[in-house]
């Protein structure tokens, strides 16, 4: 796999909430464009509910690990906008698999 993700969207103004829908492997590098699409939906209506759904993605165990942290403290890092930001984010992920030899996180 060449680190790419595909990286669905949605938004329903009227429930007020926002799914970051993603498949491939996620890695340090790539997660910058997933807390990038957060802050921008955080953005679109401060408030929101926004879910970055992982049940069809795999993702390294620090990744995981940061993307928990951020959802348990509600906020955004820096990195995701010019400072910390406050934000309902949520994570959707099954029962996450650690596979030895490849040290991923398979959100299954």
């Amino acid at each position: 796999m060449n680190g790419k993700l595909d990286v669905k969207v949605g938004v329903d103004l009227e429930g007020a909430s926002a799914r970051i829908a993603v498949r491939g492997r996620v890695d340090v590098r790539n997660v910058q464009a997933l807390y990038s699409l957060a802050h921008r939906a955080n953005l679109l209506a401060p408030g929101f509910d926004i879910t970055v759904d992982l049940t069809a993605a795999t993702a390294q165990p620090e990744v995981l690990h940061e993307l928990r942290a951020c959802a348990d403290g509600q906020y955004l890092p820096e990195c995701a906008g010019a400072r910390r930001t406050d934000c309902r984010l949520h994570l959707a992920t099954s029962d996450a698999a650690v596979h030895a030899d490849s040290g991923w996180a398979l959100a299954v």
